[in-house]
Parts: C-alpha cells; sequence; structure tokens
C-alpha cells in the first residue's frame, strides 16, 4: 500500500485547513487538528488523520456544530459541567479543565459532566492533562449503538471506551485507553479499508453469524470483548455516562443520528483524584510503591499502558507521520 509521510506540522496545517475549508471555526478546526494529529504522532491510527473526514461528513449531515462555544457550570463542591451545544467534545473539555483541577486538588476528588457533545476522540487525550498536575483519573463515553451484548446479536451498546491515568514524576504516565467491545470501531474499519480480515470473536454479519470480515460487521454487530464481562463493563457506562449526567444512551444517539452517518452525540464522564488530599504527609512514600509494582510488570515482560505511545511520539517528532496515500488524497480532496 502507498504512503505519504507528512511533518507534524504539515499533517496539522492539512487537518486544519480542511476544517476550516468545510465550515469549522478558527477554533473548532484547530483543537480537532490537534486532536488527530496528537493522535497520529502517538501511533493511534484510528483516532489520528483517519478521523477528519468523518468529522466533515458529520457537520454536512448537520449533527455537529461548527462553531458552538461551550458553557461551563459549577455545578456543586466536586461536580463541573460544560454544555459543548452540539459541538465537539474537546472546547468543551479544556474550557473545564482549570475548574476541574481546582474542585479536585481543594476536595480530593472531583467529577466533570460534558453534555451534548459530539465524541469521536482518544479519551487518552483527556486524561493525560490530569496526570500532567499530579492526578488520577478515569473517563468514559457512549457511542452510537453498534455491539451486541453478551449472548445477543443485535447492537445495543457503543463502543464505550473506558480510560485511566497514573502520574508516574519523571516518566510517561501509567494511561490506559480501551473500548468495551472487542475492538475499536475504527480498527476495524481501518482493517476493511486495507482488505484485511479481523480476527475472530470481534463481530457478527446482519444475520448474527459470527465473521472475520471487517465489511460485514460494520453492517451488523461487533462484540464485547470477554463476554460477559465486557458487556458488563459497557453497560455500566451507558449508566455513568449517560442517565446519570442527563445524556444519552448509545441507543438514543443512533436514534438521534437517524441514519445521517454521523458521529456519535451525547456525554463524557471524567473524575479525577489528588493522591495528595488522600494520603497526606504519606503521599510520596505510598505513590513509590506503584513504582515497585510497575517494575514487577516489566521485569517479567510486560508493557506499560502508556509506553508504546510515548516512544512512537518521540519517532514521529523526528521522522513525521505515515499515513495511506488513499486516506491523504481522501483528506486532500475536503478542502
Amino acid at each position: 500500500m502507498e504512503q505519504i509521510t507528512l511533518t507534524l506540522d504539515e499533517a496539522y496545517d492539512l487537518a486544519y485547513r480542511v476544517l476550516r475549508h468545510s465550515g469549522f471555526s478558527e477554533l473548532h478546526a484547530a483543537a480537532v487538528a490537534r486532536n488527530t494529529v496528537n493522535g497520529e504522532r502517538d501511533g493511534c491510527a484510528s483516532h489520528g488523520l483517519y478521523r477528519i473526514p468523518g468529522c466533515v461528513r458529520t457537520l454536512r449531515a448537520g449533527k455537529v456544530s461548527p462553531d458552538a462555544l461551550p458553557t461551563l457550570q459549577d455545578s456543586a463542591p466536586a461536580v463541573v459541567k460544560v454544555d459543548a451545544a452540539g459541538a465537539f467534545s474537546l472546547l468543551a473539555w479544556e474550557k473545564a479543565l482549570p475548574l476541574l483541577v481546582e474542585k479536585t486538588q481543594q476536595g480530593g476528588i472531583a467529577a466533570l459532566a460534558i453534555n451534548r457533545c459530539v465524541h469521536f476522540s482518544a479519551l487518552w487525550a483527556d486524561i493525560e492533562p490530569l496526570t500532567e498536575q499530579g492526578l488520577v483519573a478515569l473517563a468514559c463515553t457512549p457511542s452510537h449503538a453498534w455491539v451486541a451484548p453478551a449472548g445477543g446479536t443485535t447492537p445495543l451498546f457503543g463502543t464505550n471506551p473506558l480510560a485511566f491515568g497514573w502520574p508516574r514524576p519523571g516518566k510517561a504516565p501509567f494511561i490506559f485507553d480501551m473500548a468495551t467491545s472487542a475492538a475499536a470501531r475504527g480498527e476495524i474499519d481501518l482493517h476493511r479499508r486495507a482488505g484485511k480480515s479481523v480476527p475472530p470473536g470481534w463481530g457478527l454479519d446482519s444475520e448474527g453469524r459470527e465473521t472475520t470480515d471487517p465489511a460485514r460487521i460494520l453492517e451488523g454487530a461487533m462484540l464485547p470483548f470477554g463476554g460477559h464481562k465486557g458487556s458488563a463493563l459497557a453497560a455500566m457506562v451507558e449508566l455513568i455516562a449517560g442517565p446519570l449526567i442527563g445524556d444519552m444512551t448509545s441507543q438514543e444517539s443512533l436514534d438521534f443520528d437517524a441514519g445521517a452517518g454521523g458521529l456519535p452525540y451525547g456525554g463524557e464522564l471524567i473524575i479525577a483524584m489528588d493522591p495528595r488530599r488522600f494520603l497526606g504527609d504519606e503521599a510520596d512514600t505510598h505513590l513509590a510503591r506503584s513504582e515497585t509494582l510497575f517494575s514487577a510488570m516489566t521485569a517479567q515482560g510486560a508493557r506499560i499502558p502508556g509506553e508504546r505511545r510515548h516512544r512512537e511520539r518521540a519517532r514521529s517528532e523526528v521522522e513525521g507521520v505515515t499515513i495511506p496515500a488513499a486516506l491523504y488524497q481522501e483528506i486532500v480532496a475536503l478542502g
């Protein structure tokens, strides 16, 4: 497959130019361009420049605001709410971040609800700024109803990702970001684009039969990871990032889309914790024990989540990023 290599600046300029040409405001275009280029930079192709066409399609379908500005609400002593007003989640997150950090450092724990947002981005990008402040954090969001529950064959849940971050001073933070489905939907679509089959257990065709054909899965139903375990976690995300914060479930998001093909619409929940408020003067002692855990992992040859992304980040800053030529041409054609 023919590839195109871009510097990070070239990748950003391409994404920003296309988004502005498509009708997004300067602020939203810049936020989406930063986010997708950072995904590509960190080796997360499923949340990289591949997302630009989907963002443009969602705007053309009338399912995302190109210019709405978020409204912040200081809802309770440990709760922050921000209304994205039908725009992408990114500006809403940026606006709410300082108050979330402040409340977490004051009380030891705080939660942020982002409401009425269109969401496409990787959750690690929302978690990493919190770990940089020395905070522990987790985030989750529903999506569209693409995933059948364990034992079922009809889509009901979203891919419903979960992310968790743990700060490691002087080292890359421990951050995992995973779908509760067997694979991210973007990963399945990348297999389709490349003409590759997917591993068994990723999804079903429209008749409810297991298949390794990514196109058939995209027309049928994805599956949760780990059977009933992933299914239970997906249901949890539906509840705490849907009804708990007054926003949509994955089925409601898909119904709202009404076949337009837009990106998921709903809410995101982020919870942050300050170890120093939990531990006081003993914080350094107990936080050092986490490094013993990480050392024991690597001693067995295990990879620490987040380390690969940071290695890719360092490489990309020197060598740039490489994407399929077909994707490059697709993005260029939009602008």
